[in-house]
Parts: structure tokens; C-alpha cells; sequence
């Protein structure tokens, strides 16, 4: 709001000092940051208060799991600190006219809506199974489906291929042609064949980073076009419900969801920035985005809140974000990959959402095969998700295909060492721009 006031003062040809940092995506980034983690930390508390007023508390089954028994009755449902810091952030300082903040916002309203809704039937409903895993599904499904159609069918979001004259200008203080960088502005002249919907993607290894789901497709012609888009379509429901469970299932020790998402909110704002950037997305021969510099304020906001949740989240916990929260981080995530064309890189940079997803996966087919083969089942970890294997007080020789290590670690190791395996993954991300 702060952005459109000072955007239409401008225009009004009022004056006023400083209005002209508005202009600058690093200075609404950086403000974004700072309105989200300020009021996460000061509405936080007030809300942490107002959770603990009405008994809002998480609810414990004794697994085993050393610190479990203490964390009964500590407030849950606090995603909702972190979704309205973002959009603190986000509606003061995006362009919420922009098609990407706009599917942002739908995509973090709509996901808060699910996992609101399912937290509210285990507090409030007393069913600790919460919403069922099929309704889980079905909503986030249509999640995917409104933004794939939306990348589909709007002709907002495109790419730029080619560049008549790619020479830029460095000009302090001015705009250039739709370039969304700070202070640049092109030489050269857009032509209209430049501006494409195209199904690429980024991938890595690869001379020019990109991969086509045209390619894919088994058809030619006009058949062809819509097999290309039915695929990407496809394709972007599968990523943006794989990040949303991920997370979810992530959500599990103090900070861990909080600061692992935080990890990979920095990395997608990066890319953000760069794939908006005309000089960068040139230099690092990746494709250029016209407006996802707004993803990065967007994702600003994101990290900031974050931030500001955490202070309240880490261990020991004040707060759990509980479906509110994970389900919401992980559909922002998901969704900001597919709109800057990096979802191929998800499964490096959200290498610990893949790795407890597919703990718990490959922990089911394999109970599920040794109890046909054997009659009882097995496990590969002693318990899932991952982090919980590391955790868990109990021992059962010969049960389990991975030793667990003894005596079990302390949950605020566990999260610490996450944090460091997503630091270490959140920086060969960003490597591969320039591995070719």
C-alpha cells in the first residue's frame, strides 16, 4: 500500500523526499523484511497470549520421542503469525497488481484456509486425525490447478527469449523498458516474437539451463501444443503438492519447519531476482522473467516472518505453527519455484522436505512388503519422519534396516544440523547456475 500511495503521489506530481526509493526492488525488499519480522515479533506474543487464553493447545501421544511428553498443551495454530507477517510485508511494499504477488497471495490464503481448517477440527473437534488426507489432497490439487492455468492462460506471464540489442545502460536513478532491476535501462528494443508462453525450464549441467516439457510430448502439430501444456499443467500441480506435504511433514521439532523454510526462502528470492534481472539473467545465461522481481519482495517478506516466528519457535517452543503454518510455507515454495521456472531445482535446494517425504514413503512399502514376505512388518528407520529416527528413546534389535544412533540426540542438535545440511544444499543451488 505504501508502494501504490507513493506511486500515485508521484503521479500527481507530488514531491516528497525519498519517494523515489520506491523504484528500488533492494530497498522494498529489505523494508518487507523488516515490516513482516516486526510484526511477527511484536503481534506474536499477543497472539501466543490470545491461543493460551482459549486453550488452543498441541495435543501429545506419548512415542517415545525424548522432550515429547513436556511440549503437551503449548500453543498450536501459530502459521497464523506467519501468514499475517507476510502479508504485512507484502501489502505494503509489493506491486499487488502484479500477476505473480496476486497468485502468491491466492496460493498463501488458500493454503492457510486448509491447514487452518484442519488444526481447527483436531483442537476444537477433538479428532486428532484432523482433516482427512484425501480433502488435504483435493485442495491442494486445486491449488495447483488455479495456478498452472493461470501461468497457462495469462498473458502477463511470459518469457523473453531473444534480445534485439542486448546492450544495457547503467543510469542512476531511472527505469528502464519493464527490465524490473533497480537503475538500468536497455539500449536495445524488445521485439513482439521475443515475448513467448513457453513450457521451459531450468535445469542444471546443461549449456543454455533449460529444459522444454515440449519435448515430452508424443505428439506433433496442434495435438502436440496441448500435450506440451498438459504436462507443464500436470507437472505443476505434482510440485506445488509435493512442497505442500513436504513441509508439513518437516513440521515436527522446534524451528525446524520455520528455519528450513527460512533456507530456502533466501535461495528462491535469489532466483527471483535474478530471472527479473535483464544483466543477470543474460550473464547467467538463464531465461529472463519480465515482474518476478516482486517475487523476490514477496519472498522477502516470506524470510522475515520467518524470522520473527522463530523467535518465538525455537526450542524451547512458545508457539507450534502446526498445518496452518507447514502447509503454507510449503505452497509458497512450491508455487514461487514453478512461477520463476526453477522447480526442477526443488528436489536439491528442498533437499530436506524430499528426504522426509520420501523417509516416510519408502518406510511404508517396506513395512508393507516384509509383513507379506515375513508376516510381521519391518523398518528401515526406527521411526518417521526422518528427523524423529535420530530422536527416538526406543531400541528394537534387529527390527530396524537403520540403526538408530544411541543415546538419541537432543532436538535442538537435530534442528541445528538440518539447518546446516539445508545451508549446504541452499548454496549448491545457487553453484549450479554456473555448471554448464
Amino acid at each position: 500500500m505504501i508502494y501504490h500511495l507513493f506511486r500515485y503521489l508521484e503521479g500527481a506530481g507530488v514531491d516528497i523526499p525519498g519517494m523515489g526509493l520506491m523504484h528500488y526492488l533492494s530497498f522494498r525488499a529489505m523494508m518487507a523484511t523488516v515490516a513482516a519480522t516486526l510484526f511477527a515479533l511484536i503481534a506474536g506474543k499477543r497472539i501466543i497470549r490470545l491461543l493460551q487464553r482459549h486453550q488452543i493447545g498441541e495435543t501429545v501421544r506419548d512415542l517415545g520421542l525424548q522432550g515429547q511428553i513436556e511440549k503437551k498443551g503449548t500453543p498450536t495454530m501459530g502459521g497464523v503469525i506467519i501468514i499475517l507477517s507476510i502479508l504485512t510485508g507484502v501489502l505494503l511494499f509489493c506491486d499487488l497488481t502484479n500477476i505473480y504477488v496476486i497468485l502468491l497471495l491466492v496460493s498463501t490464503l488458500w493454503c492457510g484456509a486448509l491447514g487452518f481448517t484442519d488444526d481447527y477440527i483436531k483442537v476444537f473437534k477433538k479428532r486428532k486425525e484432523g482433516l482427512s488426507e484425501k480433502a488435504k489432497l483435493i485442495g491442494q490439487i486445486i491449488l495447483g490447478f488455479i495456478v498452472a492455468i493461470t501461468v497457462w492462460m495469462s498473458p502477463d506471464i511470459v518469457v523473453r527469449e531473444k534480445v534485439a540489442d542486448p546492450a544495457v545502460e547503467v543510469v542512476s536513478g531511472r527505469k528502464g523498458l519493464n527490465v524490473n532491476t533497480e537503475t538500468q535501462v536497455t539500449t536495445g528494443r524488445y521485439q513482439e516474437e521475443d515475448v513467448v508462453k513457453s513450457t521451459k525450464t531450468t535445469i542444471p549441467f546443461v549449456k543454455r539451463h533449460e529444459f522444454d516439457y515440449r519435448w515430452l510430448s508424443p505428439f506433433q502439430g496442434a495435438w502436440g501444443w496441448y500435450a506440451k501444456w498438459a504436462i507443464y499443467v500436470l507437472m505443476i500441480v505434482v510440485v506445488i503438492v509435493a512442497c505442500s506435504n513436504g513441509t508439513n511433514l518437516t513440521d515436527g521439532l522446534d524451528g525446524l519447519a520455520a528455519g528450513t523454510s527460512a533456507i530456502v526462502g533466501v535461495v528462491i528470492g535469489v532466483l527471483a531476482w535474478l530471472s527479473g534481472n535483464l544483466i543477470d539473467s543474460n550473464y547467467l545465461n538463464i531465461m529472463y522473467i519480465p515482474g518476478t522481481g516482486e517475487i523476490a519482495i514477496f519472498m522477502s517478506a516470506f524470510v522475515g516472518a520467518l524470522i520473527g516466528f522463530l523467535w518465538y519457535n525455537s526450542y524451547p517452543a512458545q508457539v507450534f505453527m502446526g498445518d496452518t503454518g507447514s502447509l503454507t510455507l510449503g505452497g509458497i515454495i512450491g508455487v514461487s519455484a514453478v512461477l520463476i521456472r526453477k522447480e526442477l531445482l526443488l528436489p536439491l535446494l528442498c533437499g530436506i522436505f524430499f528426504m522426509e517425504s520420501l523417509s516416510v514413503l519408502l518406510q511404508r512399502g517396506y513395512f508393507k512388503l516384509t509383513r507379506r514376505k515375513y508376516g510381521e512388518g519391518r523398518r528401515i528407520w526406527s521411526m518417521t519422519p526422518l528427523h524423529h529416527h535420530y530422536q527416538d528413546k526406543k531400541q528394537v534389535p534387529g527390527q530396524v534396516l537403520i540403526p538408530k544412533p544411541l543415546p538419541p540426540h537432543h532436538e535442538a542438535k537435530i534442528t541445528a544440523r538440518f539447518w546446516i545440511v539445508g545451508i549446504i544444499l541452499a548454496v549448491s543451488t545457487l553453484a549450479l547456475l554456473k555448471i554448464r
